[in-house]
């Protein structure tokens, strides 16, 4: 049965969409069997996967509203080398279908439920911001993976995310934990981010990644070539640091 991991964060613009395709690429280079989730209507994930989002016959709006299977609208990412199960801005109407629905938190726990043994990894893009489409991917979740930018805002934004974690393994997902914080976008030379990187881990020691994702040029060219790091330049910083991060989930989700 696959690990599902969300890649969360409601501040926009903290590399989450960056980490949710380069942590898939890298755990399907260590030979794990990944499916990547955009569950994000800008469709990002999808685009910096090397799919059309404006040529989509299906997505994972039809798949939540149940007008079509999930086998219909899983898509393989010859450029990144893995299963995506795409989005576009279709999905802001479905999110407005979803709160008519009775256990509308349960669709996409439902809706992957056929194909859950067929991957090692789940991964989903959530969107920024905790909505009905967040909460969906956090019931259907083992773990929540959370994205931080080393900047000012960046704890104030932490806690309100943790009080909505909270609350679905109150409702929903009694099983959901955090995997973990990665600290991303990092620049060494930021007297800021040190500071908050060094709060970070005296208060959540236990749960922030070692590996840190510094800010690199190819991670932020790559998506424009619809690829990943690994794909686009394998020996970059920005590469090698999510296949160290790959390692790591590896070893917290205990897949080794």
């Amino acid at each position: 049965m696959a690990t599902v991991l969300s890649i969360a964060n409601q501040k926009g613009g903290v590399g989450k969409t960056t980490t949710a395709v380069n942590l898939s690429a890298s755990l399907r280079a260590i030979k794990k069997r990944v499916l990547l989730i955009d569950i994000d209507p800008q469709g990002n994930a999808t685009m910096g996967c090397g799919i059309d989002k404006y040529d989509l016959t299906n997505s994972v709006c039809e798949l939540l509203l149940g007008e079509c299977s999930i086998d219909e609208c899983v898509s393989y990412s010859e450029q990144v080398g893995i299963d995506v199960l795409p989005s576009n801005t279709d999905l802001v109407a479905a999110e407005v279908e979803l709160l008519r629905m009775p256990e509308s938190e349960y669709k996409l726990t439902n809706s992957v439920a056929p194909i859950i043994d067929n991957y090692d990894y789940i991964i989903i893009d959530c969107p920024p911001s905790l909505n009905m489409l967040t909460i969906n991917a956090f019931t259907a979740s083992n773990g929540v993976i959370i994205p931080m930018q080393c900047e000012y805002y960046a704890l104030e934004g932490l806690s309100a995310l943790m009080q909505t974690i909270d609350k679905i393994k109150e409702t929903t997902n009694p099983k959901l934990e955090i995997t973990g914080l990665v600290r991303t976008m990092y620049d060494s030379r930021n007297n800021l981010s040190n500071e908050v990187s060094i709060q970070l881990l005296q208060y959540f020691s236990h749960k922030v990644f070692k590996t840190i994702i510094p800010r690199n040029v190819k991670l932020a060219e790559a998506p424009s070539f619809g690829q990943a790091a690994i794909n686009y330049a394998r020996t970059s910083k920005g590469s090698v640091s999510y296949i160290s991060l790959a390692s790591e989930v590896l070893r917290k989700t205990q897949q080794i």
